[in-house]
């Protein structure tokens, strides 16, 4: 990959080496979480709240690292490279592997969606360079100053394209990570109430969201959604670039049609072409999640044909509207990897089409700040007007989405409560909704739910 010398050339550090150490060694890769770390690595001692990098380098040492990146002397057997603050650098040294390497690069920012938009182009672009080997993606939700930098550190000359994912709480975060990766497509999907507590107002997430577009090069290609409110100010961003518009509006470049009678499936429009095609996964929103990824993959080269192979191949995100079983045969929709008050009324627009009876298990939003009660009532308000039958919660804030939602809401002061009320109240004619912020870790109710079932089957 690099050689410790040409490291610490371009961060400008300090390479400290033992006795018959060489500079020359070259490190395979880079990580800066101690328990990942592979032999020949490069170690990233990151400074925390809680826990120091620096006081794990006996255990690299051990697992076989090639040398370690610290912010000042240590006693270590490893060569170390030393610099004035080990994060900002790790961001450096991910911005010189890239330009160094010249991958093309989409990313991709949104308040929802945007792990599943990510997902979704790489899949596709599977399908465009021909095996997933040659594309890089984000691991999960690896979206911020820390995991974006490892990202780009994982990129190898065989890799054809990578689709980077983009996360924020804080204005001038994106316009930070944006600068080092330099993507050639950068696309939003969507600005909505995630982060209202940071950021104040929808307009603060937009400019936030609308940041991505600071490291895109002149000739780089803008995908907005042409149907949101801030579709204007987005596209001022870029009044000097090629912008490429998607949307359910015919007027978008890359358009959607509901097919008739069928909640997946719909007709992409791009030019003069137009091909059905039909998700695995549920939900009107993931549609424009597919539009928004059919886009930014048309951007990069991809046909259509290949973005209806890669959609239709898409089998979802793990913790994102996953269908599973519960024991007692109700159905258990698992989206419990996040939430915030866009993302739980997708979700119920999903549970309210299933003839079965409708319940919705909800844990708190976070990141709300004043606005946090308002809106978790807004949630049951939703939920009591969609018509679905029973809702429990979880959680402080999630009393006003019960007051909301009225009589047939339940409170529960503990996940034991809860988890033996489902068990005890649901059956095969059930179908129930899990979500939450991932604070509230609510994966516990589904999988206590779903490991029964799995240990009852075991004993047949």
């Amino acid at each position: 990959m690099m050689t410790l010398q040409t490291i610490a050339n371009v961060l400008h550090g300090t390479l400290h080496t033992l006795h018959g150490q060489n500079a020359e060694i070259t490190v395979t890769s880079v990580d800066s979480d101690s328990r990942r770390v592979q032999p020949g690595q490069l170690f990233v001692a990151l400074p925390g709240e809680k826990f120091d990098g620096h006081d794990y380098l006996p255990q690299v040492t051990a697992l076989g690292a090639a040398a370690a990146l610290v912010t000042h002397p240590v006693k270590t057997e490893l060569p170390t490279i030393e610099v004035k603050d080990t994060r900002v650098a790790m961001g450096q040294l991910a911005e010189y592997w890239r330009q160094h390497l010249g991958t093309p690069m989409i990313a991709v920012t949104g308040s929802n969606g945007k792990t599943t938009t990510k997902e979704m182009i790489a899949a596709i672009m599977q399908v465009h360079v021909g095996g997933a080997d040659k594309v890089l993606a984000t691991a999960g939700n690896f979206n911020n100053d820390i995991g974006m930098p490892l990202t780009l550190l994982r990129l190898r000359p065989f890799h054809r394209i990578a689709v980077i994912e983009m996360g924020m709480n804080h204005l001038g975060e994106i316009d930070y990570l944006t600068r080092i990766a330099r993507p050639n497509v950068a696309a939003i999907n969507n600005a909505g109430t995630a982060h209202i507590g940071e950021l104040g107002s929808r307009e603060n997430i937009a400019n936030a969201k609308g940041e991505i577009f600071a490291g895109l090069a002149e000739d780089g290609i803008a995908v907005i959604n042409a149907d949101s409110e801030f579709f204007t100010y987005w596209r001022g961003l870029n009044q000097q670039r090629r912008v490429m518009t998607f949307g359910m509006s015919p007027e978008a470049e890359v358009h959607g049609e509901m097919v008739a009678g069928e909640s997946s499936s719909f007709s992409v429009h791009y030019q003069n072409e137009g091909i059905v095609v039909t998700l695995a996964v549920p939900g009107t929103h993931n549609i424009m999640n597919a539009l928004a990824a059919a886009a930014a993959s048309i951007a990069a080269g991809a046909s259509l044909q290949e973005v209806a192979q890669g959609l239709q191949g898409f089998g979802g995100v793990k913790g994102r509207l996953q269908q599973k079983t519960a024991a007692n045969g109700a159905k258990v929709i698992d989206d419990t990897y996040n939430a915030n008050p866009d993302s739980m009324k997708a979700a119920l627009d999903v549970l309210r089409n299933y003839k079965l009876r409708t319940v919705f298990v909800m844990g708190d939003m976070g990141e709300l700040g004043d606005d946090a009660e308002a809106m978790h009532a807004t949630v049951g308000s939703y939920a009591k007007n969609n018509g679905i039958d029973v809702m429990y919660a979880l959680g402080n804030h999630t009393q006003a989405a019960i007051k909301a939602f009225g009589e047939q809401g339940q409170h529960f002061d503990s996940i034991e409560k809860l988890i033996a009320a489902l068990q005890a109240n649901t059956s095969a004619e059930d179908i129930v909704l899990v979500k939450g912020s991932r604070f509230m870790q609510m994966e516990r109710v589904v999988n206590a739910l779903v490991e029964t079932q799995a240990a009852e089957l075991v004993g047949k």
